[in-house]
């Protein structure tokens, strides 16, 4: 038994057995059904993240210790 699990390699995104090239630079927002993929929380969202880039996101975790 498999466990489905989301990851990036390059420029290419694994969602579970299935595999595209990535639609964003960072992975962050990558679309999925009807979530958006957070490589910092590991999870999906409901609603695209509010930050523009990476860097935002995890300048904004540094000041408040988390998202």
């Amino acid at each position: 038994m498999t466990i489905w699990r989301a990851w990036t390699d390059g420029s290419v995104i694994h969602l579970g057995d299935s595999k595209r090239r990535m639609l964003t630079r960072q992975g962050c927002n990558e679309p999925f059904l009807e979530s958006y993929w957070c490589p910092r929380r590991k999870w999906f969202r409901k609603e695209p993240c509010p930050f523009v880039n990476k860097h935002e996101c995890n300048t904004y975790y540094k000041l408040c210790g988390s998202i």
